[in-house]
């Protein structure tokens, strides 16, 4: 079992990111997302720390599971997050910039996400971000990092029946 989740919220051509006040990936952009809770799965997870990050109630029904993210720091396994997505509709409004206790909260147009040159964003996420945003299959997105700078990246597919696909569909 994994330790983390995140969500990358996206409305018409641009997504919800935190910029965030802690570790890891301290004053960059990121999905929100946070740490399980005991007994908590992680669909219930990610739809509580989007709550508590963002005042956005979703449903199990308006979460998408799309894999896991995980990581090898220095040759070492180091750990790993469900990833999910999910899509508002362009009537609902999200007022940002926002400054929260987390960070700040912004929209940020998917153009501007995977500019080659922006230095702002978590360096993995214009990796596994477009295949999360347009492939409907499971992936373990790997990401290697080495003396603190990503140095690999591999999207590897997941079966399709995870267990987490059978708790998705339990209530879609």
């Amino acid at each position: 079992m994994l330790k983390y989740t995140i969500c990358f919220i996206k409305q018409d051509d641009r997504i919800l990111l935190l910029n965030r006040n802690a570790p890891a990936w301290m004053g960059k952009w990121n999905g929100v997302g946070g740490k399980l809770e005991p007994g908590e799965s992680p669909t219930e997870s990610v739809i509580r720390e989007v709550l508590e990050e963002t005042g956005i109630r979703l449903q199990r029904q308006d979460v998408s599971y799309k894999g896991i993210v995980s990581w090898t720091v220095d040759g070492q396994p180091s750990g790993g997050m469900y990833a999910y997505t999910a899509e508002l509709p362009s009537t609902v409004r999200v007022e940002t910039p926002l400054n929260t206790e987390e960070g700040i909260l912004d929209w940020k147009e998917l153009s501007w996400i995977m500019h080659p040159d922006n230095k702002g964003i978590a360096d993995n996420v214009p990796a596994f971000l477009p295949v999360m945003l347009q492939d409907r299959h499971y992936y373990d997105h790997r990401c290697i990092f080495d003396n603190g700078m990503m140095t690999g990246f591999v999207s590897v597919p997941m079966e399709d029946e995870s267990p987490y696909a059978v708790e998705l569909k339990q209530y879609t």
